[in-house]
């Protein structure tokens, strides 16, 4: 890569993650390797993250703070995640939601399903985590909330720039 290029992808990766707000994520999991995992790659990324290990806490923190994402896993000692998809509609929640489950793909997907019934949108990532696609959501996840178009980055090289270019 030449220099010239170089330097330009460097000033457009600063002025980008000038204009990038943090996400609030609410991290709902009863495994604590779990949330540590996410609390961790999301904080690196630049995220706001807050812990919830059940989902009667979940509930309360949903009720009373405001959150641009919350992942949840759906099976949680003290209930179900559905009953937090449940209390997100009650409170109109509108941020977005990642499922991150051991569950069968046609459990996860039985949840999507029910939770746009609920008029929530959510996404789903299975356990064992691939914490590079949670990465990848999140990020495309802050372009959306700064109206932007989701465009991926992998391996901190970003793609911004090169989409500019083909976009002129």
């Amino acid at each position: 890569m030449h220099t010239s290029t170089r330097s330009s992808l460097v000033r457009s990766n600063s002025a980008d993650a000038a204009e990038r707000q943090p996400l609030q994520l609410l991290v709902v999991d009863d495994d604590a390797t779990q949330r540590s995992l996410i609390k961790v790659a999301a904080t690196q990324a630049g995220h706001e993250v807050t812990v919830a290990a059940s989902c009667a806490e979940a509930i309360s923190l949903i009720k009373n703070a405001h959150f641009d994402c919350v992942t949840l896993d759906l099976v949680l000692e003290d209930g179900d995640g559905i009953d937090v998809l449940r209390e997100m509609a009650e409170a109109k929640y509108a941020g977005a939601v990642i499922v991150v489950s051991g569950m069968e793909g046609s459990r996860r997907s039985a949840a999507r399903s029910y939770a746009r019934s609920l008029g929530v949108e959510l996404q789903s990532l299975p356990k064992p985590l691939d914490l590079a696609a949670l990465r990848i959501s999140l990020a495309n996840l802050g372009k959306a909330a700064m109206g932007l178009p989701a465009i991926h980055t992998w391996g901190g090289v970003a793609v911004d720039a090169v989409a500019e270019r083909h976009r002129t």
